[in-house]
């Protein structure tokens, strides 16, 4: 799998996901398994790039290449000139964002709302692709069916995007309409694969290693991009990269492998966003591992009281440690029990 000059490690993406996919997600996804990881989207205008959260976002320290930005805005010289800055700050791959369904975003007519105005979004992605080609810099972009049930044209629009330099498309198989409602479709994303050249990427209710499988069989598409069912499940990735090259599945992983990943985790997070903001932060990502594992929803509430680092790690720790006292391995997580809605966004 290739984007531009770079060989990606295998073909299971993480999806930008706003608010989820920072630096210590990204570096504890690619961890277990996954080949490539964009980063959440920042924002184009100038005057918020030196602000606290805009550098979060664009904080690629120590991460492995190689480093993907996501850009997101509605104007093209402000988003050649968003590309050209990240470029500038490390980055080897830029991602143009009009796949963001979040009303924040699309009353802006920013994200999935550009697929309304085609010759916009294609002016776009020309801007873009010319700020980036004097460095090298493969520009990629990611977006949805259309903007509703009777306004699919990811088809249309991806053939324009070709024509203009982007090296590879990821579609999610919903309309902005339907947010993350319903079931995703992956006719769409066939017929796109059909229409280009460049690799495909489909995204979308992709949450086990059989349901990787029959998307990619399904679309044609080049790989997979999973976004939600990571939430609390990082080890998806290797599981589906392992059934993709081998048609068998892995066990899931040790309770003890999963609380030391935790706990890893935990401390990058506090060490890029601080105590006050890290200790509130990351109790989402706490409660996604345990939502579903015996006494977890009582451990939610005890870990919404928490508001100091070393004892939000000390009850993890024994939240795992009792756990791993009743059972060696996670439980196996059914897709059904994956797929739910979440308060971020993929991007």
């Amino acid at each position: 799998m290739h984007i531009g000059q770079y060989t990606l490690a295998n073909n299971v993406f993480v999806a930008p996901m706003a608010g989820v996919t920072d630096r210590p997600f990204r570096q504890l996804c690619r961890a277990f398994g996954a080949g490539y990881a964009v980063s959440e989207m920042v924002t184009s205008r100038k005057e918020l790039w030196n602000s606290l959260k805009t550098s979060r976002r664009a904080d690629h320290a120590g991460e492995p290449g190689p480093v993907a930005v996501q850009i997101a805005g509605t104007d093209a010289r402000m988003m050649a000139e968003a590309a050209a800055y990240n470029v500038q700050r490390g980055a080897q791959i830029i991602d143009i964002n009009m796949g963001c369904p979040a009303k924040k975003v699309c009353n802006k007519w920013a994200g999935s709302a550009l697929m309304q105005d085609e010759p916009l979004a294609l002016a776009i992605a020309q801007a873009v692709v010319r700020a980036c080609e004097p460095h090298g810099v493969p520009v990629t972009l990611k977006m949805r069916t259309g903007w509703s049930a009777s306004h699919r044209n990811a088809t249309k629009l991806a053939r324009d995007f070709e024509s203009a330099g982007v090296r590879m498309l990821t579609v999610h198989g919903r309309t902005r309409e339907q947010g993350y409602r319903g079931e995703a479709e992956y006719e769409t994303i066939a017929a796109v694969k059909a229409a280009v050249r460049i690799p495909v990427v489909a995204n979308g209710d992709v949450d086990a290693p059989g349901k990787a499988r029959e998307v990619l069989a399904w679309t044609g598409a080049d790989a997979v991009m999973v976004g939600r069912a990571a939430q609390g499940r990082p080890w998806i990735f290797r599981e589906i990269a392992h059934f993709l090259a081998t048609g068998t599945q892995l066990a899931p992983p040790l309770v003890a492998e999963v609380r030391r990943a935790l706990v890893a985790h935990l401390q990058d997070h506090y060490a890029l966003y601080g105590e006050f903001t890290g200790v509130r932060s990351a109790r989402k990502h706490i409660g996604w591992y345990v939502r579903d594992l015996p006494e977890g929803e009582a451990f939610r509430a005890e870990m919404n009281a928490i508001e100091d680092c070393e004892l939000q790690v000390a009850a993890v720790n024994r939240f795992f440690d009792a756990l791993g006292a009743r059972m060696d391995r996670m439980p196996a997580a059914g897709a059904a029990a994956r797929r739910r809605e979440s308060v971020e966004s993929d991007a």
